[in-house]
């Protein structure tokens, strides 16, 4: 669009438009080379139509001075600046439109034969005037159109990249409307079980409340016992010594002595004082056995079921075993030859032992019983009943008197083999009592239940001394060193933990593995610790640096017991797999 200035006269007002081309054949008529020179070339940029635009207002400045006056009359000029837009001529529309679309080398062919036509008056009015409005308009809406096209392509690209982010939001929601519904019934379900837990609860406070006031009583009771305690030591104290005397004076022949052993039947056997029971083997010092070189010597395929548990004759190279087939044999060791068989039992048998004379054997089994069995006789001496549920394991007192039993009934009891009769029952496990052992040359029993404690008992009072507590999961079997001041336990979980009894605390704590442990031995020097693991591997521990030394490896199930011999020089093994092996 060009722009040009023109003046007004004081008589007479004329609009003077000039299009480009007409500026510029003005040039020519005044410069008179025109026609020799040929068309003058066309602008190139913006800074030549500038001068062109110039040029041509000089020209037309000086063509308006040299006119004459029409009518004799003298127009005189006052000067008014005024600004009109000139309309868009043919010729500059082409060029605007050829610039627009960048064809530079058509614009200046365009220009060349354009002026060289109009140069020689070759071209009509026609071809001059003005562009018809609706060309214009035609142009400037497909310049909005173009530009409507470009935002609409931009609408669509952020049209798709919201549909994207629209479909991730309704997925996310789905999303967190499932989980919000998971969380809605895990809390219901949860609202659920605390009720339920609550009710419980409820339920236990009054049995709670019965067995504090219980306790209370029994520890009244205790305190009551350990006063009368004193006061019958002290006469008893008095009685062994006139008794002493009398004996002392009285010489007895062996016919009388049999005599006496056969009245004695019937009456019950007495404990001794832990002042007379004194353990020679508290001031020993034993080398511990080389568990590290023991290999496999010899398995013998001894039952027709798992092999429950063994023990050693306490004089003799003499082995007992008791399986599930609901049998107990005896075996020479280390040959393995077998000596002796029994049969009685109703159910599976689950422990043995040897009476400290070696004269005795005892049992334990399923069917609720613990039946004692005599060598010279070859029979069953006599069989105690009083359990209710099945018996796990048992275990003779060192004077051969008594002999301690414990099973499914959450009880352990204490049996007199003179008036073969119970004397005590230790309640207070509240689950089943898994093992049982003496504490060596003492009156205590030691015993370890499926509630993951350890308790020890007076086996006089019939009281819990101690209890330790320690194990997470349920406590299989417990074994006491000679010297009567370590406990070993195993547990479900796999863990061998050390309890010390005059401290009451836990020494230390060592894994078998993730298997369960479900037997354990001390050997003589207490410092080897030996536990039949349910991964058919014989583990031996150092029990001062509370790590494996050794793993035996050979049965093909698990390994249900584990005994070292009196001497240390070996070490025996039962297993599910029927058999049971020798390691030296």
């Amino acid at each position: 669009m060009l722009f040009r200035h023109f003046d007004l006269s004081s008589t007479k007002s004329a609009h003077l438009t000039t299009s480009y081309s007409t500026v510029v054949n003005v040039e020519a008529r005044e410069g008179g080379s025109a026609g020799s020179a040929g068309a003058p070339a066309p602008p190139d940029d913006d800074d030549d139509d500038d001068e062109d635009l110039v040029q041509a207002l000089t020209s037309l400045q000086k063509s308006k001075r040299g006119m004459p006056s029409t009518g004799g009359v003298t127009m005189t000029a006052e000067p008014r600046s005024g600004t009109e837009v000139r309309p868009a001529v043919v010729d500059d529309f082409i060029r605007n439109f050829l610039i627009k679309v960048g064809m530079e080398r058509t614009l200046d062919c365009f220009n060349t034969e354009w002026y060289e036509l109009q140069s020689k008056g070759k071209l009509g009015e026609e071809y001059t005037n003005p562009v018809p409005d609706i060309y214009l308009r035609n142009q400037e809406l497909d310049e909005q159109v173009v530009t409507m096209r470009k935002e609409m392509e931009k609408m669509k690209a952020i049209a798709e990249k919201a549909r994207g982010t629209w479909d991730n939001f309704r997925k996310q929601r789905d999303f967190h409307r499932m989980h919000h519904k998971r969380v809605v019934q895990e809390k219901d379900k949860l609202t659920n079980d605390l009720k339920h837990l609550h009710k419980h609860y409820l339920s236990y406070e009054p049995t709670l409340k019965e067995l504090q006031a219980k306790y209370q009583v029994a520890m009244k009771e205790k305190m009551l016992m350990r006063l009368e305690r004193d006061r019958m030591r002290a006469r008893v104290e008095e009685v062994e010594a006139k008794l002493k005397t009398l004996l002392e004076s009285k010489v007895e022949a062996p016919s009388t002595s049999t005599k006496t052993r056969k009245t004695r039947k019937g009456g019950d056997s007495k404990l001794p004082p832990d002042e007379e029971a004194v353990n020679p083997y508290a001031d020993l010092e034993f080398d511990a056995p080389r568990v590290e070189s023991f290999q496999l010597k010899k398995a013998f395929r001894a039952h027709l079921n798992s092999v429950a548990a063994v023990a050693f004759h306490p004089r003799k190279p003499v082995l007992a075993t008791v399986s599930d087939d609901e049998t107990w044999k005896i075996w020479s060791v280390p040959n393995g030859d077998a000596v002796m068989s029994g049969e009685g039992h109703k159910d599976w048998v689950s422990g043995v032992d040897f009476h400290p004379s070696g004269t005795h054997l005892v049992t334990s089994s399923g069917d609720s019983t613990v039946k004692l069995w005599d060598f010279q006789r070859a029979s069953c001496a006599h069989t105690f009943t009083d359990h209710t549920q099945a018996v796990w394991d048992v275990a003779f007192h060192h004077t051969g008197d008594f002999l301690v039993s414990c099973g499914m009934d959450h009880t352990a009891r204490l049996w007199d083999t003179q008036s073969l009769r119970c004397r005590q029952t230790f309640r207070g496990h509240v689950d089943s009592v898994n093992s049982c052992c003496w504490q060596p040359f003492t009156n205590n029993v030691c015993t370890g239940s499926g509630d993951k404690t350890v308790s020890l008992w007076d086996g006089r009072s019939g009281l819990c001394v101690q209890t330790f507590y320690g194990h997470m999961n349920a406590c299989n079997n417990v074994a006491m060193n000679l010297r009567g001041d370590c406990i070993a336990s195993c547990d479900a979980d796999g863990v061998v933990k050390l309890w010390d009894v005059r401290m009451v605390a836990e020494l230390g704590s060592m894994t078998g593995g993730p298997h369960p442990v479900n037997c354990v031995d001390f050997d003589r020097s207490g410092s080897r610790v030996a536990a039949a693991c349910d991964d058919s591997v014989v583990r031996v521990f150092d029990a001062k640096e509370m790590k494996v030394v050794s793993e035996l490896r050979g049965h093909e199930s698990a390994v249900q017991t584990v005994k070292f011999d009196p001497e240390d020089k070996r070490l025996v093994s039962g297993s599910s797999d029927c058999t049971f092996r020798i390691w030296s």
